[in-house]
């Protein structure tokens, strides 16, 4: 009797084991790749956001990796997070997307998305939002502050997402006032707070009176602050970090979707795509002005952003000049697709090269 019972306890744990297993194997599994920490409060942290949305909405498990360099260690992470049962892969950040590109050809089961690139494969979608609509708002929050005319722009790398923006917020703050200038600073880094701000410090020191930024963390923000300047934030609501300083942010909300194209790949109907929309799908947006923006800042932004949800305001739409003072975009001419994905110039009213 005692054999039977030690025979049917080892029958029965056995019966355990394997229906835990099947449980496990039949999760959906997505990862998220990183190029900076999720406490970043800026990009990072918004994609986070999007990956907990994800995982509350649809009850799948995530798997994510931060501060993931922009090198081959990329593909070794996809490798890993795909051992671990992941069947889709979103690399957050544009450096990713050579080997984002390659891991699709080695794995043609696993559905990958790419950020901010321009690549494209069977299994591989790039995406982004036209951020450059929510620039132009905080544009002209930033024009209609400014008393010195002198405006900063502290920004990672010279590529054309970051040039875009930077041309969009200069394009709204000449449109509420033409005199004033916007100076940029490179720091050639996603996520370094110190040197951040160290070039908002730079910028300040200029004298410039309110400080925008294209980074990852505050830095830019607190440097405002402490010099008792103003500041346009990026990525999230940065308020709590210069609440003294602070006036609003453009920011992303990547939740819809992450969403919607998990289930998609869930539901065997998910196909390659170029993915670039605008605050009309809510990816992007202005964050809530605060007190500190200008009294009138609240109705401009508004109407600026029902034009540009009309169709009747065009960011990109000429005439446009360059630094040089010559006419890129002739009047009535729109800016296609093609060329502000790839803009490699810069606005008659911005300071500072393209190195």
């Amino acid at each position: 009797m005692k054999k039977l019972l030690i025979l049917l306890m080892c029958i029965s744990l056995a019966l355990s084991a394997f229906v835990g297993c099947e449980s496990s194997s039949d999760e959906f599994v997505v990862g998220f790749i990183y190029v900076g920490p999720i406490g970043d409060g800026g990009w990072t942290y918004a994609h986070d956001q999007g990956r907990l949305a994800l995982e509350k909405e649809l009850g799948v498990k995530t798997l994510y990796k931060e501060s993931v360099p922009e090198t081959q260690e990329v593909e070794n992470e996809i490798r890993t997070m795909i051992d671990q049962g992941a069947k889709v892969i979103f690399a957050t950040s544009f450096g990713y997307m050579d080997y984002v590109e390659k891991m699709s050809a080695e794995f043609p089961e696993v559905a990958f998305f790419h950020c901010s690139g321009y690549k494209q494969t069977d299994n591989m979608a790039n995406y982004f939002g036209r951020m450059y609509e929510a620039r132009y708002l905080s544009g002209i929050v930033a024009g209609q502050k400014t008393e010195s005319n002198k405006i900063g722009y502290v920004a990672a790398f010279p590529i054309p997402e970051v040039i875009r923006g930077i041309n969009a917020f200069a394009l709204g703050v000449q449109s509420v006032n033409p005199d004033a200038t916007v100076e940029v600073v490179w720091t050639s880094t996603w996520y370094d707070p110190a040197k951040e701000k160290e070039a908002a410090v730079a910028l300040l020191d200029k004298g410039v009176d309110i400080i925008a930024q294209h980074q990852d963390t505050a830095g830019p923000q607190q440097a405002a602050e402490e010099a008792g300047a103003f500041s346009i934030g990026y990525n999230t609501d940065m308020k709590e970090t210069a609440p003294n300083a602070y006036m609003t942010a453009p920011i992303w909300n990547w939740a819809p979707y992450y969403i919607d194209q998990v289930k998609a790949v869930q539901a065997g109907t998910f196909e390659s795509h170029a993915y670039w929309a605008g605050m009309e799908a809510d990816i992007v947006q202005l964050a809530e002005l605060t007190d500190l923006a200008p009294a009138d800042a609240k109705a401009a932004t508004d109407e600026a952003k029902a034009a540009i949800l009309d169709g009747s305001l065009f960011v990109f739409e000429g005439p446009i000049k360059n630094q040089a003072g010559e006419v890129v975009i002739a009047e009535g001419e729109k800016m296609n697709d093609g060329d502000m994905l790839g803009m490699m110039w810069f606005v008659e009213n911005v300071i500072g090269n393209i190195e």
